[in-house]
């Protein structure tokens, strides 16, 4: 079962009124972008899988835990990209994805599939183009310093773009048709930052929601936060879009 903190729900952001049902007339698919996440993925998928009912594609971008086997078992379409970086897995995601919205989530049991119909619906029923998650940690233990300094610093660049977001998020809902027309470039860690300046570009309605956000499943690392050099990384994929 995907940890919940119930200690979250009274979060400001969240207020007291329960998350809503998916629109279950909605033609949607959640695109796991997936790097050695064998540990998570069974709850994961699980709680999309039964709990949501839709379909779910695994992009596996290199595993060597066996996650493509975990996810075949759990009930996920999985497809390969051999290319690493993350920006050609959500891609690879985009290009084999079937339905008509997609919603790209981390495959790392951080945030939970429950929250995704609070994200789907405005979507789904056309009062935005594309809606991200902001992340609200559960605990502090959750974001990593580094993480919390580089990815306010990113976010206010993006705000002087003219896009009122505050977080590079994990969770992103657009039509998958019009995600590919925006023709994002970028296959690495810059790919949702990219995304959301050609969004902003295009005069897309967005909108940003909270999400909570744990620590990730244990077993599991993290290719940004889980180091110092991963979020170098991540802060120079993401210059370079910016430049």
């Amino acid at each position: 079962m995907i940890r919940h903190d119930r200690a979250s729900e009274s979060h400001p952001e969240f207020g007291a009124m329960p998350r809503p049902p998916l629109n279950e007339t909605a033609d949607v698919e959640v695109v796991l972008p997936c790097l050695d996440e064998a540990a998570a993925l069974p709850a994961v998928l699980d709680s999309i899988v039964e709990g949501l009912a839709v379909p779910v594609l695994v992009v596996d971008n290199g595993s060597t835990d066996g996650s493509p086997e975990v996810a075949a078992r759990h009930g996920a379409r999985v497809v390969h990209e051999s290319r690493p970086g993350y920006g050609a897995a959500v891609h690879t995601g985009l290009t084999h994805a079937c339905g008509r919205v997609i919603c790209v989530l981390d495959a790392d049991g951080s945030v939970e599939p429950t929250e995704l119909p609070a994200l789907i619906n405005p979507v789904v029923e056309g009062e935005a183009d594309l809606v991200v998650g902001k992340r609200v940690p559960t605990v502090r233990s959750a974001m990593a310093w580094h993480v919390r300094v580089g990815n306010a610093a990113i976010a206010a660049l993006i705000r002087r773009n003219g896009l009122p977001v505050h977080d590079l998020a994990p969770v992103r809902v657009a039509d998958r048709v019009k995600l590919l027309d925006l023709d994002i470039q970028d296959r690495a860690f810059g790919y949702p930052l990219e995304l959301l300046l050609r969004a902003g570009r295009a005069g897309w309605r967005v909108r940003e929601l909270p999400v909570r956000y744990s620590p990730r499943t244990s077993g599991t690392r993290s290719k940004v936060s889980g180091s110092m050099k991963g979020t170098a990384r991540a802060v120079r994929d993401m210059i370079k879009v910016l430049r």
